[in-house]
């Protein structure tokens, strides 16, 4: 099968915005708002949807996902799968990178081995690598990638694996890519200064192999503040922003500057639990503060309760305000590998006491619930309603909740036992989800990436390798369903609801929403005032 589309349009006619910000010398300026800091500027260091909104800009794969997560050509315009497992990919000629370099396969080859080793990364992208073999130069437009297993994902792949030039892909280090001294890509921006948590600049890519992006400049801001955010929207110093509150949507609504952007997302938000040992965890103990002979984690009779002790409905309803859809596994309704089948996972109290006190904790327990405050929707309340749902049941919570950047920091120390997640389904199914949370902790073969509780399955393991790895959709999606089904049987971690992605612009712009949650500036586009 060959794959051979049209580039990708950026953006339409750059005609002049009534109300946008602009130099003295008319220079065309767009300044974003978003509600989570990235952490790097490393593409290859943190696999989180921040990170890879802002990316974007600067980087492109040899694939992209357009709004809906579909695979479309980016910097190879074509490939087909020569065998099972051979891929060959044919590279767009005429692309320069930032610093006016040309762009070969060579620079393909180094870019993919790099996501093997960057030392102490928090989330590697060896999940989207973890089944390639080799990587074949043919000739300087053309590369050949051979998997170890049949890997029918890997054009989608290839959109989260960013391109750099050879030079820097084999010695730059993630500390000169935060310094913006190796943040050079192909992509329609080039990076003009970035400082952690506080505004990134981004100019255009003159040289850009795309249609020019209507924008000059880009001011990509944090505002990780529901409410600053909002104003600095309303008050016109920004003109897009990200993770509109559900509490707003009415007001904003009713505004006539402002223009709203949604879509039912992919990204599944949850709970993860700590099973590193089944001997200790923690932030877990006996109800009056005692030590515990075992990680009661360890009981999956304690795991269901924690999970039905949590009225999903309720949450969406009062504290999303309809933004989320309550769901006990991985897709949205109709996206591929839901399974109808999967209900909700219903609220019964009741049941969870019993569970308790059937796994020898008929008095409860006590422990710290986790998690970011500014990088979810709602995502401290969300915490604080869970915590009280565990309250009635006999488990005395506390909620601890942080920054983005101070919890991402401690994700791989151990330090949390219960803690709210989120995970993107970029792959458009299951497959990524599974691969990445409920896989057992096996970085260098790309599965537990971002396992951060070190559950572990054997048998669910292998579930997944067969249906990552099976070629027919119809089979795929039934090994999908059936590893999904015994992940949540097992509680493996405990599902909440799945995300709607909504962004706000101002009047005379308009915003392609995107199901993967990325914030890109060249999707603004002016629109009818």
């Amino acid at each position: 099968m060959v794959i051979d589309m049209q580039r990708r349009s950026l953006l339409a006619t750059p005609a002049l915005l009534l109300g946008a910000p602009a130099s003295a010398q008319g220079t065309r300026t767009l300044s974003i708002g978003v509600a989570a800091p990235v952490t790097t500027m490393d593409p290859h260091f943190h696999d989180a949807a921040p990170n890879k909104g802002l990316a974007s800009h600067i980087f492109d794969g040899l694939t992209d996902l357009d709004e809906r997560s579909r695979v479309i050509p980016a910097l190879a315009e074509s490939w087909e799968r020569v065998e099972d497992k051979r891929w060959r990919f044919r590279l767009r000629r005429g692309v320069r990178f930032h610093d006016g370099q040309d762009f070969t396969a060579e620079d393909v080859v180094a870019s993919i081995a790099r996501t093997g080793r960057v030392p102490n990364a928090i989330a590697p992208f060896t999940t989207y690598t973890r089944s390639i073999e080799t990587v074949r130069v043919i000739d300087p437009h053309t590369v050949e990638i051979v998997t170890k297993v049949v890997e029918p994902l890997t054009p989608g792949n290839m959109a989260q694996v960013k391109i750099l030039p050879r030079r820097i892909a084999e010695s730059a280090t993630t500390e000169e890519f935060n310094r913006g001294t190796a943040a050079i890509g192909t992509g329609p921006f080039r990076l003009v200064s970035h400082a952690q948590s506080a505004v990134t600049e981004l100019a255009r890519h003159e040289g850009y192999w795309g249609e020019k992006p209507h924008w000059e400049r880009v001011s990509y801001r944090p505002i990780t503040g529901a409410g600053p955010r909002m104003a600095a929207l309303l008050a016109g110093d920004v003109q897009l922003v990200d993770a509109v509150p559900s509490g707003d949507l009415e007001r904003l609504r009713g505004e006539r500057d402002v223009a709203i952007s949604e879509t039912v997302g992919l990204r599944l938000i949850y709970l993860w639990l700590d099973r590193r040992s089944a001997e200790r965890t923690a932030a877990i103990t006996g109800p009056n503060g005692e030590a515990l002979a075992r990680n009661p984690l360890d009981d999956r009779r304690v795991r269901q309760a924690l999970s039905i002790s949590i009225n999903r409905q309720a949450i969406v309803d009062r504290i999303l305000q309809g933004a989320a859809v309550p769901t006990g596994q991985f897709m949205p309704p109709g996206g591929v590998s839901h399974d109808p089948a999967r209900p909700v996972i219903g609220f019964a109290p009741d049941r969870a006491r019993a569970l308790l006190a059937e796994a020898g904790y008929p008095n409860g327990l006590r422990l710290t619930l986790n998690g970011p405050t500014d990088r979810y929707l709602n995502g401290g309340q969300v915490m604080q309603a869970i915590g009280q749902m565990w309250q009635r049941v006999g488990i005395r919570t506390s909620v601890e909740p942080q920054p983005w950047n101070l919890f991402a920091g401690r994700l791989n120390q151990g330090n949390y036992s219960v803690a709210l997640g989120g995970v993107g389904n970029a792959s458009g199914d299951s497959s990524l989800a599974l691969r990445i949370v409920a896989a057992s902790f096996a970085p260098d073969r790309g599965f537990g990436t971002l396992n951060y509780g070190r559950y572990s399955n054997p048998s669910l393991d292998a579930l997944i390798e067969r249906a990552v790895s099976e070629p027919d959709d119809t089979r795929r999606e039934a090994l999908l369903r059936e590893a999904v089904g015994a992940a949540m049987d097992d509680v493996a971690l405990i599902p909440l609801h799945i995300q709607k992605n909504i962004w706000a612009t101002r009047r005379g712009l308009t915003y392609t929403a995107r199901a993967d949650e990325q914030t890109r500036a060249w999707l603004v586009r002016p629109g009818a005032a």
